[in-house]
């Protein structure tokens, strides 16, 4: 009996080994491999419509759930990947060794969250998918997954971004594909965090811990640009975060790439804010829980936290922080012709303009007032004057109406990345 009792678990054993790997498995990097075969497929023809099938087909219908999730929230799509396959030959040729190296740095993603593990105890599991996205984002997360970019998350100073814009040039220069394993523990803590927030000093610290995590989990330093410029350049930066912190003008700090050549920097100041609260700590185990479960709703409690770090060697104020930061809003001076509250503005009138405080950037942002649809004028946009000071639109007007709509910082911003303060527009027509 007894032999037949060892007999049994000898055979059930490594049926058991085997489901506990299966059930174990956090890292999954099977989407690289299907792209590259739809890569090599599009690559055969110069058929567009056979080239979307190929993607579609060879990638996107037999992806994971993770490049499914990957596509929702970065809006990807099988023609996108036909148009960047297309426009850039040369990147595509250089970092498909990168993305194909992943595989081999699995294990050390898994021991990276093993010791994640040890040093928060609290950790909840979440799984990583490694994908080839849209050259948008190289890495993000959605519930308990990470989703991470391999074609931006694995280039380095090696690959070949001539093609591709400044942003993700300044980014791969600066980047080194050793740092896998820092990105995804950066993104696997993002899953561990409490959401909610919106301010400048939230988003920056959010991002900030997970940085900081990294490197404790790693106990590599952080690299990347940001950290080089932000520390040769901290107390400056520490002067405007100090006015910016409590907006809600994140793109002042943080995923600004595409109009900013030194991007990203909230990252930094948030990574400093955690690192020295950690070293103002004396029960270190604690302090890792307290950055990872820093409840971002509550602002009290978020204060609480960059005052207890000590950063700025002072508290900090909300309602002067603010009051400095309205200061350095551009603002409409005036609209041409004159209709705000008028009653009787003509029915003939088709252009309108609005002047600046200051020289604008890029941005553009018109939003319905309260009548919304129904009760919005607009009908295009001629542009802005040279000196980026007026904007000119084109309106449609009806007799007998009222019209309303606001110009908002959503967009208009000033050259500096200042959001513009809002302005409604509202009046009758004769």
């Amino acid at each position: 009996m007894k032999r037949l009792y060892i007999l049994a678990v000898a055979m059930v054993f490594p049926f058991f080994v085997q489901a506990q790997h299966q059930k174990s498995t956090i890292v999954y990097t099977s989407d690289i491999d299907r792209f590259w075969t739809a890569f090599d497929s599009v690559r055969s023809t110069s058929d567009t419509a056979k080239q979307v099938q190929f993607v579609q087909k060879l990638y996107v219908d037999k992806g994971t759930e993770g490049l499914k999730a990957f596509m929702q929230a970065r809006d990807y799509d099988a023609k996108l990947w036909c148009k960047l396959i297309n426009k850039y030959p040369k990147f595509w040729q250089s970092i498909k060794a990168n993305t194909l190296s992943v595989k081999g740095q699995v294990n050390l993603i898994t021991a990276a969250v093993q010791t994640l593990k040890k040093i928060y105890p609290e950790m909840r599991p979440a799984k990583m998918y490694f994908t080839i996205g849209g050259l948008r984002s190289g890495g993000t997360t959605t519930g308990d997954m990470v989703l991470v970019g391999a074609e931006i998350a694995t280039a380095d100073n090696n690959t070949d971004a001539s093609e591709l814009g400044d942003w993700l040039q300044t980014v791969f220069k600066n980047q080194q594909s050793s740092n896998l394993v820092s990105v995804n523990i950066h993104e696997y803590i993002h899953t561990q965090q409490k959401p909610g927030g919106n301010t400048v000093l939230v988003q920056c610290i959010r991002e900030g811990a997970a940085d900081f995590i990294a490197e404790l989990v790693t106990k590599k330093p952080n690299k990347n640009a940001y950290v080089i410029y932000g520390r040769e350049h901290e107390n400056e930066l520490k002067l405007k975060f100090n006015i910016d912190m409590f907006s809600t003008a994140t793109g002042l700090w943080l995923y600004n790439g595409s109009v900013n050549p030194h991007a990203d920097l909230g990252y930094y100041i948030g990574y400093a804010i955690c690192k020295a609260y950690y070293k103002q700590q004396s029960n270190k185990k604690q302090a890792i829980k307290d950055i990872i479960e820093l409840d971002y709703n509550n602002e009290q409690q978020v204060v609480d936290f960059l005052d207890r770090s000590k950063y700025f060697n002072k508290p900090v104020y909300k309602k002067q922080s603010l009051i400095e930061f309205e200061k350095l809003q551009p603002f409409v001076v005036s609209i041409y012709p004159a209709i705000n509250s008028q009653q009787n503005v003509p029915a003939t009138l088709n252009e309108l303009t609005f002047n600046f405080s200051e020289p604008m950037g890029k941005g553009v942002s018109i939003s319905f007032g309260e009548g919304g649809k129904e009760h919005f004028p607009l009908t295009g946009a001629i542009g802005f004057t040279e000196d980026r000071k007026s904007f000119k639109v084109k309106l449609s007007l009806q007799s007998g109406k009222s019209y309303n709509f606001y110009i908002t910082g959503n967009g208009f911003t000033s050259q500096k990345g200042y959001p513009l303060k809002e302005y409604k527009v509202a009046f009758n027509v004769q």
